[in-house]
């Protein structure tokens, strides 16, 4: 694959993450008020419907995603990604009618089946780059990715006053369609005319991962990593009042601090590339590590607006470099005929993160809101030193039949 060519995989890679990530992210702001306008009228069954509308798909995707990875490595990921994105398209178009919340449930339950091409285009990047740039390459996709949910509520809370709740859903499928003809157009897939692979049994597969060297590792890390970003969720705006905002201020200011924490973890996501030319992916994920602990440590021992943003934007940084660096250490790793699976397992990884990080935080929090910056602290310095004592140069060497994009 010659130069441009790459380059414009790379591009439709990240810009199909991104506004795919914006699309999902749209009905956020309004979620429990489109559940009333479907007749709950009771605060704790909306919230109850709410919840598990909101975990459904990605409870689905940690399922599905390793799955959909082993026919991306026999088919190529262009094509699952369009099979995902047209089923985004149908999906989200079918939520603006429904009557009821299960219906709106079950259909969140079915994009998880159809769901997981977020991990698609980090492993379509990463096969389209020279393997010197596959952590630039997904560092780029992982910017757009991290882009989304900064944006995409914004967009859909301005919009829904202007279109009503249901016809958000609507340019939701808009915006995947968008995603779709970028990847249809721009993409090209690089084992494009050759046969499909021959694939050995998935089992055989699952455990030849799981011994790679440092995989397992790696997909703690990101675990873990996932666990502490998603952990202030729930806290974040009752600490926010606890700091001395008054109440009617308190949605802006939580709205604020999470936005910041998104595109600065965007912004480490995109830096990953460029600090692995120079510096080492141990020394990369234990700094940034550190740096994550730092900042959660401040928000406990001196609580102020101030010193909460500005660590908001330390902590999303650090991880967003981090869990980057992870990702292209794990890429790294995976033989020719297992690509796709590995970043499905890794997503699985990801996703396990995302649903148990929010339930983990509101139960400790329950005993002190400070309580749940004190175990990111614990849990993030456990992880730079697992990576300090474990991970090794053999961890970081690519496997020998691992795939090396042309060039």
């Amino acid at each position: 694959m010659d130069a441009k060519q790459s380059q414009r995989n790379i591009f439709a890679a990240a810009a199909a993450g991104c506004i795919g990530s914006t699309g999902f992210t749209l009905v956020m702001p309004f979620l429990p008020l489109y559940i009333a306008e479907l007749g709950t009228t009771d605060f704790g069954e909306i919230a109850m419907w709410s919840g598990l509308t909101l975990a459904a798909t990605p409870a689905v995707t940690a399922i599905s995603a390793p799955l959909w990875g082993r026919v991306g490595d026999r088919y190529g990921s262009k094509v699952l990604v369009i099979r995902s994105i047209a089923a985004f398209i149908l999906t989200k178009a079918a939520m603006a009618f429904v009557t009821a919340p299960w219906q709106l449930l079950a259909l969140r339950a079915l994009l998880g089946v159809f769901a997981g091409y977020g991990a698609l285009t980090i492993s379509m990047a990463a096969e389209s780059a020279p393997r010197h740039r596959m952590a630039h390459a997904i560092g780029i996709v992982q910017t757009g990715h991290r882009l989304g949910p900064a944006i995409g509520p914004v967009i859909g809370g301005a919009l829904a006053p202007l279109v009503g709740l249901r016809n958000v859903f609507l340019a939701a499928s808009v915006f995947y369609t968008a995603a779709l003809l970028l990847v249809v157009f721009i993409y090209r897939e690089p084992r494009e005319g050759r046969a499909p692979r021959a694939l050995r049994a998935g089992r055989e597969v699952f455990a030849q991962l799981l011994r790679l060297p440092g995989f397992v590792l790696a997909l703690f890390l990101i675990f873990g990593l996932q666990t502490v970003d998603r952990s202030f969720g729930p806290v974040l705006p009752l600490y926010v009042e606890q700091v001395g905002i008054e109440s009617a201020r308190v949605p802006i200011v939580s709205g604020v601090l999470f936005s910041l924490a998104a595109v600065s973890a965007a912004f480490g996501a995109f830096l990953a590339g460029r600090l692995l030319l120079r510096f080492s992916a141990k020394r990369v994920i234990v700094v940034g590590s550190l740096a994550a602990a730092l900042g959660m440590a401040a928000i406990v021992v001196a609580p102020s607006l101030w010193i909460v943003g500005a660590a908001m934007m330390v902590v999303g940084a650090a991880i967003g470099t981090a869990t980057t660096t992870v990702w292209a250490v794990a890429g790294s790793l995976l033989p020719a005929d297992a690509h796709a699976t590995g970043f499905g397992l890794m997503t699985t990884a990801n996703l396990i993160g995302l649903a148990f990080s929010p339930v983990i935080a509101g139960f400790i929090g329950g005993s002190g809101l400070r309580i749940v910056f004190v175990a990111d602290v614990i849990l993030l310095l456990i992880l730079g030193g697992l990576v300090a004592r474990k991970l090794t140069s053999d961890a970081l060497r690519p496997a020998p039949d691992a795939p090396i994009a042309e060039s």
